[in-house]
């Protein structure tokens, strides 16, 4: 056979013909497939530092930042990284995370490492509520500042206005206290980016639908009426962590205290679904929002309380959690999107796609791209959607009329409500973050500017380290 016969016989396929696909052209057939497109009218952030999911609290811990990785993955695999500004953030510095935590705990955090010998006191308290749930590990304090950062940095984007709804499934870290630990969580990223959103916006209002009570928010803004605080979770004052966040948990007692009032709790019994769910969620954010007012919301989507989740007890699927947030999205509010507890790694990565996907305004096919990265970990139906309401199901305790109690509750509390804060901004303070970091860019430049002189005066002079101090 002649040279130009075989090159006559040989069709080059055209992209997208085979399975030799680059990865670029499966990703952009998915873009297409999925009709993916940057938002109109609205623009979404995306804050992740690949840093963060390298970290391990231990083989046996249940808290997985690898859960960080799946969810990346599902998200790039079906190209919705292209509908959103994508950001990897700086972590948070020493200063800012001690605009809430206190100093010598955040010294302590700093210096700790697995080699230090920590021991209980004689009341069997360890220091600063280190332990079992939250070990100490190699990089604990990057991976605190980097998942604080990156919701520090999803803040400044709302703030700024360059961003209208901000993700970092990072962050959502609802039990840290002020002084300590708590619940697999360290630093309280969530406290931090509101207290930054409180330098422009009057009033925020914060709702957790992770199956934990978002104890450690809810102490922080106790006594103010600049935050709401909303969390629908599991309650058993006994026998589940953390043991708060009771239908009389209102705030403080005393109504002349701003706060008052002002947090607000759903508290549910095991086996709860999702008609129910998404019902009782619009029954009390719907006032909320209408008698709050809030300027700006942020959102702790905790995958817990899906079915089937290594320390949950709801009988939630993906799509009635993802609801909830596209009923919050609806109000148009700038809007902080945020992660918590999930501890099935594969079904919380499933979730925080979808609700990406939500953020975005995309409907995603039901079956995981081919070409997802550990999609093994999905087997064996490979799909975004799987059935969880049946995975160790719990029998739903929660009777039609315990939930018309709790909306009650909610709304009684709500008219005591004043739509504005008692306290008004008539000065917004300076972002000390973005302020910090002008002043470090022009450190810098002044500190180069000086080697450069520096540098050209030890030539001329022909001596060495002349100049140098």
């Amino acid at each position: 056979m002649t040279r130009s016969a075989v090159v006559n016989d040989y069709n080059h396929p055209q992209p997208g013909a085979t399975s030799t696909l680059t990865l670029d052209e499966k990703v952009a057939r998915e873009i297409i497939k999925n009709g993916i497109q940057r938002p109109k009218g609205y623009v979404v952030s995306y804050h992740a530092n690949p840093e963060v999911e390298r970290m391990h609290f231990g083989p046996k811990h249940p808290m997985k930042p690898w859960r960080l990785t799946l969810t990346n993955k599902i998200i790039v695999a079906y190209g919705m990284h292209e509908a959103m500004d994508v950001y990897v953030p700086r972590a948070a510095t020493y200063q800012e995370m001690t605009e809430y935590h206190k100093d010598d705990y955040i010294e302590f955090l700093s210096r700790i490492t697995p080699k230090d010998k920590l021991e209980p006191d004689n009341n069997n308290v360890w220091p600063y509520n280190m332990g079992d749930d939250c070990p100490v590990f190699d990089g604990l304090y990057d991976y605190c500042s980097l998942y604080s950062g990156a919701s520090l940095d999803a803040a400044r984007k709302l703030t700024n206005k360059q961003s209208n709804i901000a993700i970092n499934w990072s962050g959502g870290l609802h039990h840290a206290k002020k002084a300590e630990a708590s619940g697999f969580c360290y630093i309280n990223d969530i406290v931090l980016a509101i207290l930054q959103l409180l330098l422009y916006h009057p009033r925020v209002l914060y709702i957790d639908i992770d199956v934990h009570h978002g104890d450690g928010v809810e102490q922080a803004f106790w006594s103010t009426d600049r935050v709401m605080t909303l969390s629908l979770h599991k309650y058993d004052k006994v026998n589940y962590f953390p043991g708060t966040g009771g239908s009389d948990d209102i705030g403080p007692r005393n109504n002349a205290n701003p706060g008052a009032h002002h947090s607000l709790n759903v508290p549910l019994q095991d086996g709860i679904d999702d008609d129910s769910y998404v019902q009782l969620f619009k029954d009390v954010v719907g006032p909320c929002c209408d008698i709050y007012q809030p300027t700006a919301i942020v959102i702790q989507c905790g995958a817990d309380s899906l079915g089937g989740d290594r320390l949950g007890c709801f009988n939630l699927n993906i799509r009635a959690h993802g609801a909830c947030v596209e009923y919050t999205k609806k109000f148009g509010c700038p809007l902080l999107v945020l992660g918590g507890g999930g501890y099935t790694p594969r079904n919380v990565a499933r979730l925080w796609a979808h609700e990406t996907s939500i953020c975005i305004g995309t409907e995603l096919h039901r079956s995981l791209p081919s070409h997802t990265p550990f999609i093994e970990h999905f087997a064996p139906d490979k799909s975004l959607y799987p059935e969880l309401s049946q995975t160790g199901r719990y029998d739903n305790k929660n009777s039609d009329k315990y939930l018309r109690d709790i909306v009650a509750s909610v709304h009684e509390q709500l008219r005591y409500v004043e739509g504005s804060p008692s306290v008004q901004l008539q000065h917004v303070p300076p972002d000390l973050g973005a302020v910090r970091e002008e002043m470090e860019r022009e450190i810098e430049e002044e500190r180069d500017a000086k080697d450069h002189g520096r540098r050209r005066k030890e030539r001329g002079a022909g001596g060495r380290g002349e100049y140098a101090h």
